[in-house]
């Protein structure tokens, strides 16, 4: 007979259990006897695909720098701001950004910013996302060539006379401002009216596609990789599907006072549909992260776990004729979505576990 009371023991910080002081005939690879009892609440032991979750609260925002950073416009002409963007306005890559002496300032895309000013005969990567730039807008130029050819020049001096630029054929480093791709302002820094100088951050920008960003805790981190999906629910109770698109390579705490202890790790979330969560930026999000799983296990509710005195755990299987035995048992994955864990032991599909009454 079992003796002794039974004592409640914590399962992943969440569940309670029931611990069961260890029969001298019992071992972690016997199952142990027990009383035959009243009739008991049991369910069947499942065979199936298993997840487990990363639960967190994050905010909808606009993707830019892969740290979650904005872009910065950096002007570098001199003069009066005669005219500036507003928050929220979307600028595309070939578009009038801001004026400076009622000169225009185009946007171009590329990862190389003005440092320079380009005419023919120039070379290097600068001169090749002008190519690509002028491309892409509809001019004959070379796309593919790093070289600033007439052809170039030909192109450029059409672009600039659809723009109001003079046409000179030659591109100012103060005629454009580079950055990766189309942007959505965040932020205007430069003042209407006020002075335009050199290598003064005129906007901060980022794209105009919707993400997601949650603070992992340090111990989730090893939990959730790139690619892991995410089911986000938005303001109002709607849900929408994404993925984990990148993760940062260093912890942030909320102010510079904060303790190390509370670092979280930056992660950020990709939506399969970025349309379907408009008008919602920096809106706060539920986010479930499906972090890992199995394709077949077998499973019992995490509420059949029984503690055996001696260490580790037990379930308690009714056999024919109601006899019930407990069956020490090994723990794999907890999917907490489902209520249900892992585990290995002298069990099988169909068997009936005990669980208490509800």
């Amino acid at each position: 007979m079992l003796s002794g009371a039974a004592v409640l023991v914590a399962v992943t910080g969440a569940v309670a259990v029931t611990v069961y002081p260890t029969l001298a005939t019992s071992s972690a690879e016997q199952p142990t006897s027990a009383v035959q009892g009243p009739p008991a609440n049991t369910v069947k032991v499942e065979k199936g695909k298993l997840s487990s979750t990363v639960s967190q609260d994050g905010t909808l925002t606009y993707q830019a720098r892969s740290d979650g950073s904005p872009f910065s416009a950096i002007n570098q002409a001199r003069g009066i701001y005669t005219k500036l963007p507003d928050e929220g306005d979307k600028v595309d890559c070939g578009d009038v950004f801001y004026r400076v002496d009622d000169d225009p300032v185009l946007l171009l895309c590329g990862t190389v910013p003005a440092y320079r000013d380009l005419g023919r005969g120039d070379k290097g990567k600068d001169v090749s996302q002008l190519n690509w730039n002028l491309r892409k807008l509809g001019y004959d130029a070379d796309a593919d060539d790093n070289v600033f050819t007439w052809k170039t020049e030909k192109a450029l001096r059409e672009l600039q006379d659809d723009k109001g630029l003079d046409e000179t054929g030659e591109l100012d480093i103060d005629d454009a401002v580079f950055l990766p791709k189309s942007v959505r302002i965040s932020k205007v820094t430069g003042k209407f009216g006020g002075p335009a100088q050199p290598g003064a951050q005129v906007a901060q920008a980022t794209s105009d596609t919707l993400e997601v960003q949650v603070g992992l805790e340090a111990s989730q981190q090893g939990e959730v990789k790139k690619g892991d999906r995410a089911q986000i629910t938005l303001p109002g109770n709607k849900s929408v599907t994404g993925k984990v698109d990148r993760l940062a390579r260093v912890a942030q705490t909320a102010g510079k006072d904060d303790n190390a202890g509370d670092a979280t790790i930056p992660t950020y979330i990709t939506l399969d549909k970025p349309e379907e969560a408009r008008g919602l930026d920096r809106a706060p999000v539920q986010v479930e992260i499906t972090a890992k799983g199995v394709e077949s296990a077998l499973s019992v509710p995490v509420t059949a776990l029984v503690g055996r005195s001696g260490g580790g755990f037990a379930v308690e299987v009714v056999r024919d004729g109601g006899r019930r035995e407990l069956v020490a048992v090994e723990l794999g994955l907890f999917d907490t979505a489902k209520g249900r864990v892992e585990v290995k032991g002298d069990l099988d599909e169909g068997d009936q576990v005990v669980v208490p009454s509800l």
